[in-house]
């Protein structure tokens, strides 16, 4: 009922004649020049938002839109601390949840540019320890396969330890032997649940963090760095992500946006925290920094004259991966979600993320490269904040493409 009320609430503002611009003279006689809706000047568009951050508890949000290579809109509304009305900027830290996939498949690839290894190399070539399906041992599990969710690894267990509150990177027991812990039948860790029974590695995409931390180790041993270090020295320092890390400590702390649980008609605050399985969704970034990011991915891998990735292999990792299935409306590429727009004979490629007190959504428009990133300070826990964030995200587009 709420989500219908809100639909019929958005339709009466933007459809309504007081966001007509057009002259009444002007319509009778049938010029077609054309207009502005009010609805995409600012002072509106930013109602609209405030407007909406308040029905889907959401107590900041910033964002921005990217067309080619160019930020053409940027900003911030609501608070990032709410008992100090610290104002959310472009600048304000977040925890970006799994749209660290990206950086962390990014980081791999890295490697694979460097003819490390190939997408349909075993990864028992590389890693200390034979990972294989028991359901089907005989059959290999491929590093295309652990990028795309498709090694048969299903989505993780209730068993699955995410949280960290102390300890920032390096941690000596994480990712070995904690994974070799996780993942091998006799391990400490070990719940049979997380091997898929009906389908064999290759067979079918389902998504999986554990692939991610995978991930990270394979970047670890090909490169001889812990992980948190390659990413710094190879993606953020390169491209000036200067407030981006894993690390707590090596970030401005008064700058973090304080995580909130929407519960009871009321805002728990959460401590910050830091995860134990950083590569698959620890990343702390600002909206600026990761534009950064996002703009090599739209510029066949250069930002600024600097190369992250060869222009193939940034066309590869946004290429829907065998098998292809569709899994909760959308397919994946390396690292990165692939929801196709049929209607508008386009695709949207990024990655959204959620963790307690965090939500972010980073996309590009593949149709006229051109994306937009949000995040915001509390997760969508309810079937209305899913539809709040969304709707956000659809008019974000909207207000690109009225820009462009």
């Amino acid at each position: 009922m709420k989500k219908k009320l809100l639909s019929l609430l958005l339709c009466i503002i933007l459809f309504s004649p007081m966001f007509s611009t057009a002259d009444p003279i002007q319509q009778k006689i049938g010029q077609q020049e054309p207009q502005t809706p009010p609805f995409f000047d600012d002072a509106s568009f930013d109602r609209i938002i405030i407007m909406l951050l308040h029905i889907g508890h959401y107590p900041s949000m910033s964002a921005c839109i990217i067309h080619n290579t160019t930020v053409i809109w940027k900003n911030a509304y609501g608070f990032s601390d709410l008992e100090t009305h610290k104002p959310a900027t472009t600048q304000t830290i977040y925890i970006v949840a799994s749209i660290t996939k990206t950086i962390t498949s990014t980081a791999l690839m890295q490697l694979y540019d460097q003819g490390l290894f190939q997408l349909d190399d075993d990864v028992n070539v590389y890693l200390p320890f034979s990972l294989r399906n028991p359901n089907y041992p005989d059959d290999p599990i491929t590093i295309r396969m652990i990028l795309s969710h498709s090694s048969s690894l299903t989505t993780d267990p209730f068993s699955y330890h995410w949280f960290n509150f102390s300890s920032p990177p390096p941690i000596p027991w994480y990712p070995s032997p904690w994974l070799q812990e996780y993942l091998l039948p006799d391990g400490a860790y070990y719940t049979p649940e997380i091997w898929d029974t009906t389908h064999r590695p290759g067979a079918y995409m389902q998504y999986a963090n554990i692939n991610f931390d995978i991930a990270a180790y394979l970047v670890q041993l090909l490169s001889g760095q812990p992980f948190h270090e390659y990413c710094n020295d190879h993606i953020f320092t390169p491209l000036g992500m200067t407030r981006t890390g894993f690390r707590l400590p090596d970030l401005p702390i008064e700058e973090v946006a304080f995580p909130y649980l929407y519960q009871n008609r009321t805002y728990e605050k959460l401590p910050h925290y830091q995860l134990l399985h950083y590569p698959i969704g620890g990343l702390m970034t600002t909206v600026d920094d990761v534009t950064c990011f996002l703009i090599a991915h739209m510029n066949h891998g250069v930002y600024n004259s600097t190369r992250i990735l060869e222009k193939e292999t940034v066309s590869l990792m946004h290429t829907v991966q065998p098998p292809g299935n569709i899994y909760k409306n959308f397919r994946y590429g390396l690292g990165w979600m692939i929801i196709e727009k049929p209607l508008r004979k386009t695709a949207y490629i990024g990655h959204s993320g959620d963790i307690p007190g965090a939500h972010t959504r980073m996309f590009i428009n593949q149709a006229d490269n051109t994306s937009i990133i949000c995040f915001f300070n509390s997760d969508r826990s309810t079937s209305l904040e899913k539809f709040v964030s969304l709707l956000i995200q659809n008019l974000l587009f909207l207000k690109a493409e009225h820009l462009t």
